[in-house]
């Protein structure tokens, strides 16, 4: 489990059996002040000068966004010096459990509120949660082969769904090579890595092979793995170790995590597609909402099989889930600054940075629907 705490005044980074991050940061200049997130226009400008804020902010969830967490925190706490935000990245099924056991007051999920969950999230909030889309992010299949020096290998959902369903068990499979003309692809066993924790990542992976393979992945879309035994590694941090660990092996991460191993260029139409944060955002913009989405859930249907030049499919959009009303001012005041920071045009692009995150912002229609969302946030 991988704790990110950052307090306001001095920085400090430390590792301690677990990871934890504190970042500091100094007030704002009170001559010039910078906006909280009280208010913010749909292009992501202030409407209003900052309120002192104070307390504590906890918050739990998926692994993949922890490299956004940490640039967020880092970035509120420049203008909220007061509030010491946590965020422990222990996966978006836990994620989601803490905060509807009220351990937390918001969390990050990469897959939408299932039907229970959703009923189970209003007892405790004593009204709607909130869904909101504020981290997109394109998931890459990684790749560990050190002898390989194409810039990407190509595959289609049906090629590297055999592949993790163990029907095609040899880098130098026919399959593969059909898609990698030219490439000298080696003798060697390919070994499956996969999350051993409930993921928000694999429920989109499983989503992207069950919809985009035709037919050869078997299974449901789920945030657990359908398939017993094989290679596996907990959170993102776990399935890297693991795949970085051995030649032949190929998992699938947040493309943000995937630093010098190989990445699969996707079939889309008649053209492989590496990730992008264009590529990824371009599907989510043309994708619809959920048939259970409202105001306050803006949740999304991806289209996994798109054929749009240059769209990347296999791409997932992670929830910040907050409660509609909350028992004191602090936490309404406190969840409402930070996730307006994340929604706003500065907070989007610190996480859109290579060097934090590289994800994709969201568009400015959507920002100012994330923003009523959030600005509905309320006393009990």
């Amino acid at each position: 489990m991988k704790r990110l705490s950052f307090r306001g005044r001095t920085g400090a980074v430390a590792l301690a059996g677990v990871l934890a991050l504190s970042l500091a940061a100094c007030s704002s200049n009170s001559d010039n002040p910078t906006p909280s997130g009280e208010g913010t226009t749909p292009g992501g400008e202030a409407t209003e000068a900052p309120a002192e804020l104070s307390g504590t902010l906890a918050g739990a969830g998926a692994s993949s966004q922890e490299a956004a967490e940490a640039g967020w925190i880092a970035g509120f706490a420049e203008l909220q010096p007061g509030v010491s935000v946590t965020y422990d990245a222990v996966g978006s099924g836990g994620g989601r459990e803490q905060f509807i056991a009220g351990s937390v007051q918001f969390a990050g999920s990469d897959a939408a509120l299932k039907e229970d969950e959703i009923t189970a999230a209003g007892e405790r909030c004593g009204g709607e949660a909130l869904e909101l889309p504020l981290y997109i992010s394109p998931i890459a299949v990684i790749y560990n082969l050190p002898d390989v020096s194409a810039e990407h290998i190509q595959m289609s959902a049906e090629t590297i769904a055999k592949v993790f369903n163990g029907d095609i068990t040899k880098w130098n499979d026919p399959a593969i090579a059909a898609e990698n003309e030219g490439v000298d692809l080696p003798d060697l066993d390919i070994i499956p890595v996969h999350r051993s924790d409930e993921s928000g990542t694999t429920s989109n992976f499983t989503d992207y092979l069950a919809k985009a393979s035709n037919g050869a992945w078997p299974y449901d879309a789920s945030g657990d793995w359908p398939i017993e035994g094989g290679q596996s590694g907990a959170q993102t941090s776990g399935l890297l170790d693991t795949v970085n660990g051995a030649p032949g092996t190929i998992g699938y991460a947040d493309a943000s995590r995937a630093g010098d191993l190989g990445t699969v260029a996707l079939k889309v139409g008649d053209e492989y597609v590496p990730y992008s944060a264009a590529a990824a955002a371009a599907v989510v913009d043309a994708s619809p909402a959920t048939d259970d989405a409202t105001d306050l859930r803006l949740t999304f249907s991806l289209d996994r099989t798109t054929t749009a030049a240059g769209a990347y499919p296999l791409v997932l959009v992670s929830y910040m889930l907050a409660c509609e009303t909350y028992d004191n001012q602090a936490d309404v005041d406190n969840v409402k600054a930070y996730l307006s920071y994340i929604a706003s045009a500065e907070g989007q692009e610190r996480a859109a940075d290579p060097s934090v995150a590289g994800s994709a912002p969201i568009s400015d229609d959507l920002r100012a629907r994330v923003q009523a969302a959030i600005d509905s946030i309320g006393l009990a």
